[in-house]
C-alpha cells in the first residue's frame, strides 16, 4: 500500500495539481472544496477501475504479482469494479476498519473485498510468464 500511495502522489500531481495550478494562476480562482474532493474521486476511481480492468491490477499490483478476481477466479465486470472502488473508499477513510477487517476474516479478504465479492490474488505462473491476463 505504501507504493501505491506513492504512485498514487505522482498520479495526482499531474491530474489534479497541475489543472488546478493552471486555473489559479490562469484566472486568479480555485475551486470550492467539495469540487476538489470530487476532482479527486473521479480521477482516483478512473486510475484504479482502469488498472483493473484492463489488466486486472494496478502498477504497485504488477510488482507484487497480485490481482483482482471474483469470488470463482473469474475477471471483475466493470460494475464490479466500481463497486468495489466506492465500497474501498470509505473503507479505507473511516480509519482503515475495512482493511484491518483482513486481520480477523476467515480468507484474510479487505472488507471492501468481501462486500464486493472480488478477491486479491497472486498472479498465477503462466500469467506472470508470458504477460498476458
Amino acid at each position: 500500500m505504501a507504493y501505491e500511495c506513492l504512485l498514487l502522489f505522482g498520479v495526482l500531481s499531474l491530474t489534479f495539481l497541475v489543472p488546478h495550478l493552471l486555473l489559479g494562476i490562469a484566472a486568479s480562482t480555485v475551486l470550492p472544496g467539495w469540487a476538489l474532493l470530487l476532482h479527486v474521486f473521479i480521477v482516483l476511481g478512473a486510475y484504479f477501475i482502469g488498472y483493473w480492468h484492463f489488466g486486472g491490477q494496478t502498477l504497485a499490483m504488477q510488482t507484487w504479482q497480485l490481482q483482482i478476481v471474483t469470488e470463482d477466479y473469474a475477471r471483475p465486470t466493470p460494475a464490479r469494479l466500481v463497486l468495489r472502488y466506492l465500497l474501498a473508499v470509505p473503507s479505507i477513510i473511516y480509519f482503515g476498519t475495512g482493511l484491518l477487517w483482513a486481520l480477523w476474516d476467515r480468507d484474510r479478504q479487505f472488507l471492501h473485498d468481501r462486500l464486493a465479492k472480488t478477491r486479491i490474488v497472486l498472479k498465477p505462473k503462466h500469467e506472470q510468464a508470458t504477460g498476458s491476463n
